[in-house]
């Protein structure tokens, strides 16, 4: 128990925003907020699991929800107060947990039985005297439990649930809006974002502020601004009655003692084109500062100008103590899925290293206004790839390159912002960064961060709605509108990622595929906005029972619809492969980043994953892509998951050398969870897989020290 009782002690000074009222620290060390605490820390000062036996840690408990299916995952970093843990499960299912055994207390369904559709990371942790709440969301509710039964709170909202349809000052009531990462409490308030449609037709993704003890609205601060307000002129004038997205979906940071909550937020809706919003489209991929009892703007920096890329900011800001000339300076670091870290005074916004507007290339689509500029910080340097050239392209094996090149001929690279297009362009680092959800750990007193960093490069293209003598049908017009995204304008779907829909009458039947579209399930959301004909047309797409006939879009001859606001649809999300299925870059696949925020420096990289394939070759380590974040502890270590090698793995925090390692169920796409009871210190991490070709599982597993 080395220096334990000294990190219980230190726990206690930093878990003031953990919301315990009546913790014992001799007896608990919780780890109560989504990533640990209000800042997004991801650290814990606990200490008895160190470099000196971390070699030593055996499974000590497992728990199996029972609801995997052949797609799920669980992205959920578990909660753990006073002895009880809180997690979700892959058809988020909220479950209490004894955190000493794994055994189960309670469990709560929102779903009846029925299949979920979209993803939880974890759930909100709330008391107030004996009042003591879970509060998480599920499809589209906002829902309250009592923390100890498991029970709906009736007093909140309508019956225990606020629809997060409601009160976004829309007309719109049936559009997409959940949530997948949880708010952040303050008080009596819990401050949420919100997961939108990226799609053509998306709501709004303002942020809002609700009651924890009656579920209203507090206050709702507009990202796509309304007039009179700041920010109102970076869009056209109609925009804010008809434009979706810029929606905070990865989480939020809080400074409790200054009131100020962190909000990262997404590119505008339509993600590729932005006919309908020429201008910055503030507060579009943008640090947000408010005031977290008011809403009110205290500053903002965004990070990318009228995004045409679907650079998302992906994670919690997080916030730390720096030291710049000789001051220590409380500070916000933002990580991006383009590989960047922003870093900024907490309270005035003013950058800690110079961030210049450099020129980036014009687009050539239709009725399309890209930014000329694009900010970049000149510290700390980037932690992963920026630019796709022929040098970096993959040698693995004999036919590793020569496949790639066909793959991109014809399409634009060569630069980090090159421009969607007709041709096709490769994005580096791809659609899911850089970094993701999983976020970064930071020492919140060192100016230390850890980021897991995936190298995967994605091909982009642009094809016209409506392109001269091509046929295109009702349904396929339905079919572009809200499918191709994902499944791809040829219905080829996305490798581990999205499935095919060709030749879909063969294995599932035309009802099963209408309750799946209206209701979703998996990462694959609802689509309860479309309207029943519709549906009927997209089936008879989907089944080949359509009429086809000639047919111009919405009724418009071809020239129309070149007048179109965006005339253009997307193909589809597809990472760029060899012909062998490895990513089309030379190794590493991915890294793990030790990053000084004092000085602007990386201090060590490592490669982070195993291809056991290559491996067998002899080829050396190659790392892989990454879902999940790390934890960082005061015992040196860092603890995280993340791949798809389904290992669970410890490194040195100091040099980044591997310590531990454990060959986990299934994959654990999720970030860790540290703990104490009693005086030991527990580690637990989820294991739910279902991401790259993997396969999904259903277990939590908790690690500690022997007895």
């Amino acid at each position: 128990m080395k220096n334990l009782k000294l990190a219980l002690a230190a726990t206690a000074l930093i878990c003031l925003g953990c919301n315990n009222t009546s913790t014992d620290y001799n007896d608990f060390v919780n780890w109560s907020i989504y990533h640990g605490d209000a800042t997004a820390s991801h650290y814990s000062q606990l200490d008895q699991i160190n470099k000196s036996n971390v070699g030593q840690l055996e499974l000590v408990w497992t728990f199996n929800t029972g609801d995997a299916d052949e797609r799920s995952q669980i992205q959920c970093n578990p909660i753990i107060v006073d002895g009880v843990m809180y997690v979700t499960s892959p058809q988020t299912k909220v479950i209490a947990l004894n955190a000493a055994t794994g055994e189960e207390i309670w469990t709560f369904d929102p779903f009846d039985g029925g299949l979920a559709s979209g993803v939880n990371r974890g759930v909100v942790y709330w008391n107030k005297g004996k009042d003591k709440r879970i509060l998480f969301t599920a499809g589209n509710y906002l829902i309250a439990l009592n923390a100890e039964t498991g029970k709906v709170i009736e007093r909140f909202g309508n019956n225990g649930k606020v629809d997060m349809r409601l009160g976004l000052e829309r007309e719109e009531t049936n559009l997409e809006v959940v949530a997948t990462s949880p708010g952040i409490v303050y008080g009596d308030l819990l401050i949420l974002g919100s997961r939108v449609n990226e799609g053509q037709v998306a709501a709004p993704g303002h942020v809002r502020a609700f009651n924890i003890t009656s579920g209203n609205i507090e206050w709702i601060f507009h990202t796509i601004p309304h007039p009179g307000e700041f920010g109102y002129e970076t869009w056209p004038p109609e925009a804010y009655k008809e434009v979706g997205g810029a929606n905070a979906w990865a989480g939020l940071s809080l400074d409790q003692e200054r009131g100020i909550v962190y909000i990262p937020t997404g590119s505008p809706a339509f993600d590729f084109h932005g006919g309908n919003r020429h201008g910055d489209n503030l507060f579009g991929n943008t640090l947000l500062a408010l005031n977290v009892k008011t809403g009110e703007r205290l500053w903002h920096f965004q990070t990318i100008h009228h995004d045409m890329w679907d650079r998302d900011l992906p994670a919690q800001p997080n916030l730390l103590t720096v030291t710049h000339n000789g001051k220590k300076i409380d500070a916000v670091a933002q990580i991006t899925k383009h590989g960047m870290t922003f870093l900024f005074d907490r309270t005035t916004g003013e950058p800690l290293f110079e961030i210049e507007e450099r020129p980036v290339p014009a687009s050539n689509l239709k009725n399309e206004q890209a930014s000329p500029t694009q900010p970049s910080p000149v510290k700390p340097p980037p932690f992963s790839g920026q630019v796709f050239t022929e040098s970096i392209i993959s040698q693995v094996l004999p036919n590793s390159k020569s496949s790639v090149l066909e793959a991109i001929e014809g399409a634009n690279y060569g630069h980090k912002f090159a421009p969607p297009s007709i041709e096709g362009t490769v994005i580096y680092p791809g659609f899911d960064g850089g970094a993701d959800w999983g976020g970064a750990a930071v020492e919140p007193d060192s100016g230390m961060l850890y980021i897991n960093a995936s190298e995967m490069a994605w091909l982009h293209q642009m094809v016209p709605v409506n392109p001269a003598g091509e046929v295109i049908t009702p349904g396929r017009k339905v079919y572009m509108a809200n499918c191709s995204t994902c499944h791809g304008a040829d219905r080829s779907g996305q490798q581990h990622v999205f499935p095919s829909l060709v030749d879909l009458k063969s294995r599932l039947g035309r009802a099963e595929v209408l309750e799946l579209t209206r209701k979703g399930k998996g990462r694959m959301p609802g689509f309860s906005h479309v309207k029943e004909n519709d549906l009927k047309v997209l089936m008879d797409f989907l089944f080949e029972t359509e009429e086809v006939s000639v047919m111009s879009w919405a009724g418009k001859s071809h020239e129309e619809a070149e007048d179109l606001a965006i005339p253009y649809n997307f193909t589809g999300y597809r990472k760029l492969y060899d012909a062998n299925g490895y990513p089309a870059m030379q190794p590493p696949w991915g890294t793990l980043n030790a990053i000084d925020l004092n000085s602007g420096e990386i201090k060590w990289r490592v490669p982070f994953g195993e291809v056991e394939a290559l491996k067998a070759q002899g080829i050396p380590t190659t790392g892989t892509e990454s879902y999940g974040g790390p934890v960082v502890t005061a015992g040196n270590l860092i603890f995280i998951a993340a791949t798809p090698d389904e290992k669970f793995r410890v490194f040195d925090k100091t040099n980044g050398e591997l310590l531990w390692e454990y060959e986990l169920p299934a994959a654990g796409y999720a970030t860790p969870a540290t703990y104490a009871i009693n005086g030991k210190q527990y580690v637990v991490i989820a294991a739910g897989g279902g991401k790259l070709g993997t396969k999904s599982g259903d277990t939590f597993l908790a690690f500690a020290l022997p007895e």
